[in-house]
């Protein structure tokens, strides 16, 4: 019974420590783009390694060329 005297203080402390790191988490601004770095990977610099037949932007050309 002796142990939850010190345990009660540890476990308050180590959750005003979380606490404290989430708002200041929060008020830094780590959570304000959630999705563009997952998207980042997709837009890599390696246009040259994909097939003239498969770019996406020779649809684009096929349709201005068309008007």
């Amino acid at each position: 019974m002796d142990i939850i005297y010190l345990l009660i203080p540890i476990a308050i402390i180590l959750a005003s420590v979380a606490i404290w790191a989430f708002s200041w988490s929060v008020k830094q601004g780590q959570f304000d783009d959630l999705e563009s770095p997952a998207h980042r990977i997709l837009y890599d610099d390696d246009d040259d390694m994909i097939p003239e037949d498969a770019r996406q932007d020779k649809d684009k050309n096929r349709s201005q060329d068309s008007k």
